[in-house]
């Protein structure tokens, strides 16, 4: 008899259970909605050809080896990635009052900036946005806040930002709590506050001594233009906020199997800056000791490097401008045939995803009947969107809409 004899099987976790059915499924005109990566226009991965030229540069160099990193990462890594979220005249960087720490992409960045603020800054109360990521909560959950809460963020009859219900509920709040901001291209909805939204939730959050968290995942990536969609953070930072920021090089870098990720801290005073890192260094120490090599010293040589660093913004501008055109094409194409509804909501959203409206029966009558994987709260990969599928997709949206016409979410 076996000790884990009452261990009970986990429920699946849903992203990659419906890339698991897309696996199963044989037919042909199959189409993956759900996964968050980057494709080609040909449905095919990408590796982005300034990685490659990264990746040879560094193979090439005989000085480089396979020693651990601090704790707190590859330095380089980490104050290239702090300057591009910050600005690079960004007063928190000249004053010496910021500092990056390599983690294992967003999802360690968040985890690392949650287990700090429960131990030492906060209050014991998270506040996520409705809908958000899932594993927000759940990393907020597994770093020991007890209570996790929602603001009001989609609005379900304008399928864009509800400001009011979000401000309304911010005001609401707890003072001390930490409020996870999503820096640029929403996830799940796509639907970003404008730069005036963006100051009234910061005058709210000031009010009411709340601690914002971003997550950027997406930046140069949502818009192709790295200033922009760093906007709401350096917003912050100029208002004289103390925020952590995590984030990721998985979509911008196409780096999704290396782990790449920072934390910024932005502190008031260097000599905060020290003790937070410090304590960062102990609690980052059992978790993963130190973090892996490979995928930082390539965002690092490219940040670095002038040539490079053109080079890149080009590449990212080219898959936010693919995903942009999808976005076009596809918003065309239901319109053309005249589906129920209004659907400019999929040119309005930012990003890698769609927060499309279409309700739970939808999704599953177009995944049985139409093969197309979606996650049940209607979101799509803009990214798996391609010109040779695009009227497939689209016809089979139309129909299942004609056929089932409920309420969307």
């Amino acid at each position: 008899m076996s000790r884990f004899k009452d261990v009970e099987i986990a429920p699946p976790v849903a992203v990659f259970h419906l890339t698991a059915r897309f696996r199963e499924d044989t037919h042909p005109q199959k189409v993956n909605l759900g996964v968050g990566a980057y494709r080609t226009d040909e449905g095919q991965p990408w590796v982005l050809p300034v990685v490659r030229a990264a990746e040879s540069q560094m193979a090439a160099d005989n000085s480089l080896n396979h020693e651990y990193l601090p704790i707190a990462g590859l330095k380089d890594f980490a104050d290239a990635a702090t300057k591009i979220i910050l600005g690079e005249n960004s007063q928190a960087i000249l004053q010496n009052r910021c500092s990056g720490f390599q983690a294992l992409s967003g999802t360690g960045a968040l985890r690392l900036g949650c287990e700090f603020l429960k131990r030492f800054a906060v209050k014991d109360i998270a506040y996520v946005s409705k809908p958000t990521w899932p594993n927000h909560k759940g990393i907020a959950r597994d770093s020991h806040f007890s209570d996790i809460r929602e603001y009001r963020y989609w609005d379900p009859k304008t399928k864009g930002l509800d400001i009011e219900g979000m401000l309304e509920d911010l005001r609401n709040a707890d003072e001390n709590s930490v409020v996870i901001l999503h820096a640029c291209a929403h996830n799940p909805t796509g639907v970003d506050p404008t730069m005036d939204e963006w100051k009234r939730i910061a005058d709210v959050i000031e009010e009411r001594k709340l601690f914002p968290f971003f997550d950027s995942a997406y930046q140069g990536f949502a818009s192709g233009d790295l200033e922009k969609d760093a906007a709401a953070v350096q917003y912050f930072v100029q208002r004289g906020f103390e925020l952590f920021v995590a984030q990721s090089f998985s979509k911008n870098f196409g780096l999704y199997n290396e782990r790449v990720g920072n934390l910024t801290v932005v502190a008031n005073d260097p000599e905060s800056i020290l003790k937070v890192r410090s304590q960062l260094e102990k609690i980052a120490r059992p978790i993963w000791s130190n973090p892996p090599n490979h995928g930082a010293r390539v965002v690092a040589t490219v940040l670095n490097n002038p040539a490079l660093y053109e080079e890149w913004k080009g590449n990212i501008k080219l898959m936010a401008e693919r995903v942009i055109s999808m976005r076009q094409m596809l918003n065309q194409r239901l319109k053309a045939l005249g589906t129920p509804g209004n659907w400019d909501h999929i040119i309005k959203q930012i990003g890698m995803f769609s927060y499309t409206g279409l309700s739970a029966k939808q999704v599953d009558h177009l995944i049985k009947n139409y093969h197309l994987f979606i996650m049940a709260d209607g979101r799509i990969n803009m990214c798996a969107v391609t010109t040779k599928n695009v009227d497939y997709i689209a016809q089979s949206i139309h129909e299942t809409v004609c056929k089932i016409s409920e309420d969307a979410q």
